[in-house]
């Protein structure tokens, strides 16, 4: 009898099954790898990040427009959710600058001014990003998220972060500005109306910066952010300062909202979607780019495609828990790193922290003032313009400067939306360019002859620049005189129906000018394009391979040197 192999096909299906719960549940293998060292170091860093989330979430909620307890709502159910499917020990995911400014300047036109309209927007919002986020994780494309490159992403955040400490400055001077529509008139509103500053909202929002910085340089051990919220929230009652004119939260409700899921009619969603395609691509640009810089330091792998999964589970959970769009941070992260997190054990910690002090502290917060949760954002938003990054574009890249200058002015004149799309439209247009700009050279050559080396690819663009290159070097006043042209084009991998025919129109120019064109170097990436174009034959006898210099070869003058 031939013996059954049920038995070694169970143990493989197992296996199998294990490998898939630990790919998608990446915390079976922190668990599994913990120990109780590990796990009381999570627990510090997680009460560490908690203690800093709490007035954060608030402040951050409020600049999406939202009411300051649904900033606390987004950093519960959404943490213990990454922390199941994520796989960073130290991200520490919840409510972001960038993406509160995006929220409202997305739900805004909607809402009509209701707040209960606003709301419900906004879990529909959340929602939307978590299902891209998800949609591009199970597809695996995280490398779509490339389109946004680095000097866009530096030129939009630091923009971002001037817009959004704008929206702030109001609050800071205790004025009624109004609704402005763009930038410009926000600021052209607040320069006009500081001669009503409530001087007394001025010195709670002064002190609040200054208690905010000073904690900041004590390191992460001393939580500030939520030292001050406490110290300012005693202080109104203590010193009637609401009796002064500074503003306060009012009633804040305690206790956890109860789940539901977010519901809209088809046509709102589909306006809101190109906005929650924006906050999806950038929210998980934040995460993954800290939880990579995290991951280098402590030698973790960082898997983008799941990272994608976890940031959309985590927006969904948002959704349902009446919150708004969620990231990974980069200050909170920066912190519970430092605090001594290993696993995402760390991130439940702090949920739970949230939690408690929504239960309980929620209710005490109706006299914190509203100029407090300003600085919080002001604070929390400085560090995010960058210049030095702006300077190191230009020296680095003239194109990539050209960029990031584009998109800063645009998300800073034109709107948040308008500037990341203009950004991103730049950015690929000037990358075209550059791939069309071919690298060339005059390589060491034979007397009478000129041989050129070719770099980058054969496009439309590149035939036509290619073409000028040539003319420019056999028209050269230094030039001596030249009756063979060698293209070496072993540094170009392949080339396209114009490409191939530029070779055509630049050996017609080399006839029409006594010259006699040679390709060496051919690859296979060119030889077949000109084959199926039946421009192949017309060089046969004028093919060679592509050959080093020889010793006796006439050295070539420095000024026939052409880099692209």
């Amino acid at each position: 009898m031939t013996p059954s192999n049920n038995g070694d096909a169970a143990p493989a299906s197992r296996s199998g099954l294990s490998r898939f719960v630990a790919r998608r549940l990446p915390i079976v293998r922190w668990i599994r790898g913990g120990d109780a060292a590990s796990r009381r170091a999570d627990v510090i860093a997680g009460l560490t990040v908690a203690a800093m989330l709490v007035p954060q979430g608030m402040a951050y909620a409020a600049l999406a427009g939202m009411p300051p307890v649904t900033g606390l709502y987004a950093s519960t159910v959404p943490l213990v959710v990454y922390a199941l499917l994520g796989t960073s020990g130290q991200l520490a995911i919840g409510p972001v600058a960038i993406v509160s400014l995006l929220t409202a300047s997305t739900l805004a036109p909607l809402a009509g001014g209701d707040p209960g309209t606003y709301v419900a927007l906004a879990g529909v919002l959340a929602a939307l990003v978590g299902a891209v986020q998800l949609t591009l994780g199970l597809m695996r494309a995280g490398r779509l998220t490339a389109l946004l490159s680095h000097p866009v992403i530096s030129g939009f955040t630091s923009a971002a972060a001037i817009v959004i400490a704008t929206s702030q400055l109001d609050k800071l001077f205790g004025i009624d500005i109004g609704d402005p529509e763009s930038w410009v008139e926000r600021i052209t509103a607040i320069v006009t109306g500081l001669s009503a500053t409530n001087v007394a909202t001025l010195v709670v929002g002064v002190l609040a910066i200054a208690g905010l910085v000073l904690g900041r340089r004590l390191g992460s051990n001393v939580p500030a952010p939520l030292i001050v919220v406490v110290l300012a929230t005693a202080a109104v009652p203590l010193f009637g300062l609401d009796q002064a004119g500074v503003a306060v939260l009012g009633e804040v409700p305690g206790g956890f909202p109860t789940p539901r899921l977010p519901m809209a009619p088809l046509e709102t969603i589909v306006t809101l979607l190109p906005g929650a395609a924006i906050i999806a691509l950038l929210s998980y640009l934040e995460g993954i780019s800290v939880a990579r810089a995290i991951a280098a330091k402590t030698r973790d792998r960082v898997d983008p495609d799941q990272e994608l999964i976890a940031s959309g589970a985590a927006n969904l959970a948002a959704s349902v828990v009446q919150a708004f769009p969620v990231a990974g941070g980069f200050s909170r992260t920066a912190v519970n790193h430092s605090a001594g997190a290993r696993t995402p054990l760390a991130s439940i910690v702090t949920a739970a922290g949230v939690l408690l002090a929504l239960l309980v502290l929620a209710p005490l917060f109706t006299t914190l003032p509203n100029v407090v949760l300003a600085a919080v954002v002001l604070v929390a938003v400085a560090k995010l313009v960058d210049v030095r990054e702006a300077v190191h574009a230009w020296r680095v890249e003239s194109t990539d400067g050209v960029s990031l200058t584009v998109t800063f002015l645009a998300t800073l004149l034109l709107g948040v939306e308008v500037g990341i799309g203009i950004g991103v439209a730049v950015s690929l247009v000037l990358s075209l360019w550059r791939v069309g700009i071919p690298r060339v050279a005059v390589a060491a050559s034979r007397p009478g002859e000129l041989r050129l080396e070719v770099e980058g690819e054969l496009l439309p663009a590149t035939g036509t620049r290619l073409l000028d290159d040539i003319e420019r070097q056999l028209n050269a006043p230094d030039q001596s005189p030249v009756d063979a042209l060698v293209l070496d084009l072993s540094g170009v991998p392949s080339a396209d129906l114009s490409g191939v025919q530029a070779l055509a129109v630049i050996d017609d120019a080399c006839r029409g000018a006594g010259v006699r064109l040679r390709l060496a170097g051919l690859r296979e990436g060119v030889r077949a394009p000109l084959e199926r174009a039946h421009l192949l034959e017309r060089f046969i006898g004028r093919i060679e391979p592509a050959r080093l210099p020889a010793e006796d070869d006439e050295p070539v003058r420095p000024s026939h040197a052409i880099v692209r």
